[in-house]
């Protein structure tokens, strides 16, 4: 089959991600970028050799099909328009999740998708891993009965935290999303995935409990590179991105590689300055408990103070129990006494690339031959799970229960 041909809107960290394994397996072909960095957008079209007429600013003036697919990865706020324009001028979707900040804006995309009978897959890149097959595949066999409870931890990391959700694109709630949308979204839709049920009611606490500026230590500056604490500070800034390499996460900060560079964008941008400016407003910590449809219990914590690892589960069930840090496998069988650990060969990475690159693949697989069944994302799937997140936010702010319809 020939490649299906790609229009890239936000040629970010995911937009190239996603670019870069459809070119490696020869199954896309970028024929158009929009992005309003000249730096990205010139970088970009170099490095995917896209045609002068197809390297453009924006997407607002595109009025007419540039090419089979898109792949929508803006910041979160900047999604309806593109994705809205785009299937109306028949392209097939690749959205990078959340679908939108807001339920209003996100059911607007899956409307316009619909109408236009295009394809939309979102980014839930959890759902086509190889270790999330074989946790189904557990559950479906029945080897530890009907699921009770489920115990699920997200460990985002004290600097990742403070890369992405403090210094970075969504620390401002307004301007991006809540925590739990912009990072969490995975894993409430990975809990549903493996569950197979809905839920029928939702409860949540959390907050800003450390990187504001009544946390500040005595003696610190507003930036690392004039700060006497930052030798000791846990989130410092040279210590990072002058230790990282090349790639994520210094990339957010700077192109170069060049330590002067890197001072530089330190001395002057966003992510030199200190974790306590009170420039952020992201949750550091949260707790949601979900009461499935069939009368089990989900209890899911997310928390920045942890070392940046794989998520962590536990699965209660009325004939065993099942327990996974995603490299390693436990299942006590209740009825038999066996209690197996096996060590998993496809073990998913921290960053998930590898389920970026089935989901890339899958998606391509189902423009090009028409075929969507590979599609574990389609808009119906992740409004659903994004429309528990959206309860969870309204639990957490008014101290409720929320009972979903």
């Amino acid at each position: 089959m020939a490649p299906v041909g790609l229009l890239v809107v936000g040629a970010g960290l995911r937009g190239t991600h996603y670019a870069r394994r459809a070119v490696a397996t020869g199954a896309g072909r970028v024929v158009a970028v929009a992005e309003p960095d000249p730096v990205r957008r010139d970088r970009f079209a170099t490095e995917f050799g896209v045609p002068p007429e197809g390297v453009l600013g924006d997407w607002a003036g595109i009025d007419r099909r540039l090419a089979d697919a898109a792949i929508v990865a803006t910041q979160d706020v900047d999604h309806e328009g593109p994705a809205v324009r785009l299937a109306g001028l028949g392209h097939h979707l690749l959205l990078e999740k959340p679908i939108a900040p807001v339920q209003e804006a996100a059911e607007r995309i899956a409307a316009a998708a619909d109408a236009a009978g295009v394809l939309l897959a979102v980014c839930h890149v959890l759902r086509y891993t190889a270790f999330t097959d074989r946790v189904r595949a557990v559950l479906a066999g029945g080897r530890i009965g009907q699921i009770v409870s489920v115990q699920h931890l997200e460990p985002v990391g004290w600097w990742h935290h403070a890369h992405a959700f403090v210094r970075g694109a969504w620390r401002d709630t307004a301007s991006s999303s809540p925590m739990l949308l912009a990072k969490s979204c995975h894993d409430i839709d990975w809990l549903l995935y493996l569950t197979g049920e809905k839920v029928r009611r939702v409860s949540s606490f959390g907050g800003l409990a450390h990187f504001r500026p009544s946390s500040k230590p005595a003696g610190a500056a507003d930036r690392c590179l004039d700060c006497a604490v930052e030798p000791t500070c846990p989130y410092s800034a040279p210590r990072l991105y002058l230790s990282c390499g090349p790639g994520w996460p210094l990339s957010a900060v700077t192109p170069s590689t060049d330590p002067d560079d890197i001072r530089a964008a330190l001395r002057d941008g966003r992510y030199g300055e200190c974790v306590y400016n009170g420039h952020n407003d992201t949750v550091d910590h949260q707790v949601v408990t979900m009461e499935l449809s069939g009368g089990g219990t989900i209890a899911f914590t997310m928390t920045a103070f942890t070392p940046m690892e794989q998520r962590k589960t536990r699965i209660f069930g009325t004939h065993g129990y099942l327990d996974t840090d995603g490299a390693t496998l436990r299942i006590v069988d209740f009825r038999t006494g066996a209690d197996t650990t096996d060590v998993l060969a496809a073990a998913p990475t921290a960053d998930h690339r590898d389920g970026d690159h089935a989901m890339v693949d899958a998606f391509l697989a189902a423009v090009a031959t028409g075929d969507r069944t590979a599609i574990r994302s389609d808009a119906a799937t992740s409004l659903a799970s994004h429309r528990v997140v959206w309860a969870a936010e309204r639990a957490r702010h008014t101290g409720t229960v929320v009972t979903l319809d």
